[in-house]
């Protein structure tokens, strides 16, 4: 358990932080120092995720409907059909997961936005061309024609189930209601898109009551952690409990088309068993977006350590924690403190490193990030 707990040195490095965890105060700036920061490939646009292939390529799907094949710090289009991908808005072609065996199989899934939904297709790779083999792997998730909302983060848990983050499209009733696949995480099977046999409602959705999951990140333990935006405050940090309703609730109230920003993230009155967020920004927010999980002892005294992206604020937030996935402290690297401007996708590489993706539109970068 030693790995999870403590983190001594990075919590006396912020001791000048907000430690307040849950308290939904604001993260501080002070941060371990010695962060190496590498540009792997550029001249991309809006790259939303990094998948690894075995051989040492990456695949990095671009949100106006175009996947990277990078190789040795050069990008290369994919060649493949993507001429349904709705690229409007928060939306288009976002997360990408890559087989577990994909040695064999060639197989990767990507998460994208259609004229009428937001939908999972499975694909194999043979060079530098992709085929759908699965199409789709999972339709019907409700979408905002202007793309808000979206959601569409993937991950695969320690079981090698898929979960996806989705987004509640904006309108009121679809994160509570158990009918949609909006504004939950789902966990269904890679092959089948099916539900998982023990999901808590014996269908696909794992959690709901989500506002728009931008991160999913599994810890070793089999933790898994969301990050989520918030409306004019408080974007959160979640552990997820199998069956969770995270609380978000802006069907009430007045406004035209029943959508109420102003009820809180986690309506604890209206819903007193919903699950509170372990971290919370206040306000203002910080759009946080993708999370991995530092690993390995070449972090140091940052291993276990959870790394959120942040748009808005355009930095990476490290969050200390503890084994029950409680934040202890919240730092923010001088490295990656608008440094590269916004900051999206979150992975860790087979080679123990962080990519991190940039999401400015212009010459957007795919960064490596190392401790000295």
């Amino acid at each position: 358990m030693g790995r999870w707990v403590g983190f001594a040195a990075v919590l006396a490095a912020c001791a000048a932080c907000s430690t307040e965890g849950a308290g939904g105060t604001a993260p501080g700036t002070t941060a371990p120092e010695g962060l190496k920061v590498e540009v792997v490939v550029s001249g991309l646009s809006h790259p939303w995720d990094v998948g690894f292939l075995p051989d040492g390529r990456m695949l990095v799907p671009q949100r106006p409907g175009r996947i990277a094949l990078v190789d040795g710090g050069r990008a290369t289009d994919v060649e493949a059909d993507l001429g349904d991908v709705a690229a409007r808005g928060e939306g288009g072609l976002m997360s990408l997961v890559v087989h577990p065996d994909f040695a064999a199989s060639g197989l990767f899934t990507t998460c994208f936005n259609t004229s009428a939904d937001v939908r999972l297709v499975t694909w194999r790779l043979d060079g530098a061309k992709a085929t759908r083999v699965k199409d789709p792997l999972l339709a019907g998730r409700p979408a905002n024609p202007s793309g808000r909302h979206s959601g569409c983060r993937m991950a695969l848990d320690r079981d090698g189930n898929l979960l996806v983050g989705t987004g509640d499209t904006a309108r009121g009733a679809v994160a509570q209601d158990r009918a949609s696949l909006g504004g939950k995480v789902l966990r269904i099977d890679l092959a089948t898109g099916e539900g998982v046999p023990g999901n808590p409602f014996g269908d696909r959705i794992y959690t709901y009551g989500h506002r728009n999951v931008q991160g999913v990140a599994v810890r070793p333990d089999g933790t898994v952690f969301t990050a989520e935006h918030g409306p004019d405050v408080d974007d959160e940090v979640n552990v997820l409990k199998p069956g969770g309703n995270y609380g978000w609730d802006p069907s009430r109230g007045g406004t035209v088309g029943g959508y109420d920003e102003d009820v809180p993230m986690t309506d604890l009155d209206r819903f007193p068993d919903a699950v509170p967020a372990v971290w919370s920004s206040g306000d203002p927010t910080e759009a946080i977006c993708d999370a991995a999980v530092l690993v390995g002892g070449q972090w140091g005294d940052l291993d276990g350590v959870l790394a959120v992206t942040a748009l808005k604020g355009a930095k990476v937030l490290l969050f200390t924690i503890t084994a029950e996935g409680g934040v202890g402290a919240v730092a923010t690297p001088s490295e990656l403190d608008g440094t590269h401007g916004r900051l999206r996708g979150a992975e860790l590489g087979p080679d123990g490193a962080l990519y991190v993706t940039t999401s400015n539109g212009d010459d957007d970068k795919v960064l490596r990030i190392t401790r000295n």
